[in-house]
């Protein structure tokens, strides 16, 4: 049903495929716009964007190690280390990904 497709880069001008396989994927999503940007654009801007997000030191709450989060830490909400997170998700523990809801009390 879908072709590989030549696109041309909005950045650096670059021709690249988007594959048949890329169309499906966009398609399964529910994307309509095909990529203006090459992959290695597209990667390079989220990596710029990595850098400019600001982060919040703090102290994970389980090993006490000194950490970075990109939110805002909400005293009485746990957070945790790089490593903490991702042993706690292999265990299976419930650990929630959400922004902590910002709080009514006024």
């Amino acid at each position: 049903m879908y072709e590989d497709e030549k696109l041309v880069c909005e950045d650096c001008g670059k021709e690249f495929i988007f594959t048949a396989g890329e169309q499906e994927f966009y398609a399964e999503k529910g994307l309509v716009n095909k990529p203006k940007r090459c992959p290695e654009c597209r990667q390079a801007r989220r990596k710029q964007h990595r850098k400019s997000r600001k982060m919040y030191e703090t102290v994970c709450s389980k090993c006490g190690a000194q950490t970075q989060v990109p939110f805002k830490p909400v005293p009485g909400r746990e957070v945790f280390c790089r490593d903490c997170f991702k042993q706690m998700q292999e265990e299976g523990a419930p650990v929630t990904t959400e922004a902590p809801e910002a709080s009514s009390e006024e």
